[in-house]
């Protein structure tokens, strides 16, 4: 395997951010061992950019393509989706937000660091994994909450959620009247009692 072939392959089927297997995938007939090593010399020339252990990026994108962060966060920590204060700076349900993408996965919560910035991942249980949907976000398919789930996924991990102050954190009650409640209380029986009784203030707070 060299580089043009790699390069080539990544391009006809439009891969920007890859793994290992992905590789082995694009190219059976390499061994794992081989392209372990030839990444690792390809980075020191800067053909690539490692986002995080076996993630990798193509240095100079074709026709100064951008990728987008929040597909950036879909793929660093697989399976997750966009959620939190992320989601609801997008839906203008709060207003914009720092720097740093928020999201919600199965897996260990953790946080990560690269050129795209900061990306933060809250762990859930299995059978609140849900109510997200994939849209696509400048030129690329993004998995995202709905608003429904990001405002649930908001108050179950907020610090303050049995006292939240909904004017301190200034939800868009606009917004939030045309929101389906129902699916909105649905999600939150997913989690518990604390996260329910948060939503019927929030509620309470729309006037809806």
């Amino acid at each position: 395997m060299n580089y043009l072939e790699l390069s080539l392959a990544l391009r006809k089927y439009k891969i920007y951010i890859f793994t290992l297997e992905d590789v082995k995938n694009l190219l059976p007939g390499e061994k794992a061992k081989a392209i372990k090593n030839n990444l690792i010399r390809w980075l020191g020339k800067g053909y690539f950019v490692r986002l995080k252990r076996d993630l990798y990026e193509v240095a100079e994108q074709s026709s100064g393509l951008k990728i987008p962060d929040l597909y950036i966060a879909n793929r660093l920590y697989e399976p997750s989706y966009v959620s939190l204060e992320t989601a609801l700076s997008i839906y203008s349900i709060i207003p914009d937000v720092a720097a740093g993408v928020t999201s919600v996965t199965t897996r260990p919560t953790r946080a990560f660091k690269n050129k795209y910035g900061p990306f933060f991942y809250r762990t859930c249980k299995k059978k609140a994994f849900t109510g997200y949907r994939i849209i696509v976000w400048e030129g690329f398919k993004v998995s995202i909450a709905d608003k429904e789930k990001a405002l649930v996924d908001f108050l179950y991990y907020h610090p303050k959620s049995r006292s939240l102050d909904f004017d301190e954190e200034r939800l868009n009650k606009m917004i939030l009247k045309k929101i389906d409640w129902k699916k909105a209380f649905k999600y939150a029986t997913l989690f518990n009692h604390k996260t329910i009784e948060a939503l019927k203030k929030c509620k309470g707070y729309v006037k809806c």
